[in-house]
């Protein structure tokens, strides 16, 4: 086991190092002059900073990137990727990046409670398994992050989506064809959502590039993953193919969303009374407890004090 930890303390510290060196900044005294004349104009020092913290931005995430890839091939590469198109992140390299943050995490947390513990007194059994502990809490911190995510881009994708509706509905009734009224909405919704309106500006993209349009909706549901989404784009194609009206298509089918969106706020007012019983008795109860019965104590207390 010794053995182990001092293996694993070894490559997690030559991991930092090699961060470390690859997150300094190294120019030449050339360059150096050169900024350094530039910040003495005065208004392009903030250009200058910005500059260079995207720089260090764009040196970190390389380091991460070349992290990842070391890795190699997964067995669920497919998964993770569709799971970063659920969460916004549409560059190829995101995997990479994802899975060379979760490496450079666990070495961090595995090193610094290898550290710190012998500091703080710990020894035998905990001793060794703090850093087996703090590096899988690492190695997990990543992928918890892009739950939260995914959770949180589908909840403002399924808010938006009645309103989106109600635009399409607008412009299809106006005289639009269905592609320009996507093309539309997405325009329209972009100061109301920005997740959905990029996912239908995809979504035009991939119609213009040759994509049939029954593909790319679906396209679309599979990037959201939302049971909403998933629904419209079904109702979508199935009019397409039938060549029933898609303006009461869509009309129906807002309706029916905006329903669902109340009886969601409806149920999530309905749980509030449940999950305020919990602060109450662990927080109020007992304060107003102490200051009602208090007083009465401390009267009980002195009475059989003299008694006695």
């Amino acid at each position: 086991m010794i053995y182990f930890v001092m293996v694993l303390s070894a490559a997690s510290v030559s991991l930092i190092i090699l961060a470390i060196a690859n997150f300094v900044p190294s120019r030449p005294a050339v360059v150096d002059r050169r900024i350094a004349s530039l910040q003495a104009g005065g208004r392009l020092r903030d250009l200058v900073d910005r500059r260079r913290r995207q720089a260090k931005r764009e040196r970190l995430a390389d380091l991460v990137e070349a992290m990842g890839r070391r890795m190699g091939q997964m067995k669920n590469e497919h998964r993770m990727r569709a799971r970063l198109l659920q969460a916004g992140y549409r560059r190829s390299s995101s995997l990479y990046i994802y899975l060379g943050a979760r490496i450079i995490l666990a070495a961090v947390f595995f090193t610094f409670v290898l550290i710190t513990w012998p500091l703080a007194g710990v020894s035998g059994v905990h001793m060794a398994l703090g850093p087996m502990l703090a590096a899988a809490a690492g190695w997990l911190l990543p992928q918890l992050v892009l739950s939260r995510r995914v959770r949180k881009r589908q909840t403002a994708i399924q808010k938006a989506l009645p309103d989106m509706l109600d635009l399409l509905v607008i412009s299809v009734e106006a005289g639009l064809g269905l592609n320009q009224a996507l093309v539309r909405v997405s325009e329209e919704m972009e100061s109301l959502s920005s997740d959905i309106s990029e996912e239908l500006q995809i979504v035009n993209l991939e119609i213009r590039a040759g994509k049939p349009r029954e593909e790319a909706l679906r396209n679309m549901g599979d990037r959201t993953n939302v049971a909403d989404v998933r629904q419209l784009v079904a109702m979508l194609i199935q009019t397409d193919r039938f060549g029933t009206s898609i303006a009461q298509a869509l009309r129906v089918q807002a309706d029916s969303l905006r329903t669902a969106r109340r009886q969601r706020a409806e149920e999530a007012a309905a749980k509030t009374t449940i999950k305020m019983i919990f602060p109450l008795v662990l927080f109020i109860f007992p304060a107003m407890f102490v200051v009602i019965l208090g007083p009465a104590v401390f009267h009980i207390v002195e009475l059989f004090t003299s008694v006695q």
